[in-house]
């Protein structure tokens, strides 16, 4: 199972990112580098099956969270380097959660539970209707409000079913 976990911070700087030597995949791999602003930094590697939400353009000096399993190997360096699975823009008003969430569709880390009504968009990462119960799979979860009890209760807008 992936252990969703999330770094939050501001772009410093974007590069190529090359996996080997007369790499054929020249380009398609960057580095990104986020500072949290507190003194942390991380670099994610972003590969073209990593997952933007709302597929937005990220640049040098926008606010990103990045996810990545924390039970992956990593390089033993400084700053960490993490290979990212989803990235988030962070936009005004929207909230998302990527996490593993059970049969009660409560979040792995038992912090948010999710109320799908008939107008929770489910899809797919290419965009197809997921037309399945979400429950019991990895989802990424875009909502607004929620309420201040734990887990904290929301229905999203957007549910995408990490398949």
């Amino acid at each position: 199972m992936i252990n969703f976990q999330p770094f939050s911070g501001t772009v410093t700087m974007i590069s190529d990112f090359s996996v080997s030597e007369n790499d054929p995949a020249a380009g398609c791999y960057k580095l990104f580098s986020v500072d949290n602003g507190f003194g942390n930094s991380v670099n994610f590697v972003v590969e073209p099956t990593t997952y933007f939400v709302d597929h937005l353009m990220v640049g040098v000096g926008d606010r990103v969270t990045g996810y990545y399993d924390a039970n992956a190997p990593v390089p033993m360096i400084y700053p960490p380097q993490y290979r990212a699975l989803v990235m988030v823009k962070e936009t005004p008003y929207q909230n998302v959660k990527v996490s593993y969430f059970n049969n009660q569709l409560v979040s792995s880390d038992g912090q948010l539970r999710l109320n799908v009504s008939p107008y929770t968009q489910i899809i797919l990462q290419n965009g197809q209707a997921f037309t399945s119960p979400p429950a019991n799979r990895n989802l990424i979860v875009i909502y607004g409000a929620s309420t201040k009890s734990i887990p904290a209760q929301t229905t999203p807008y957007k549910i995408i079913v990490l398949c």
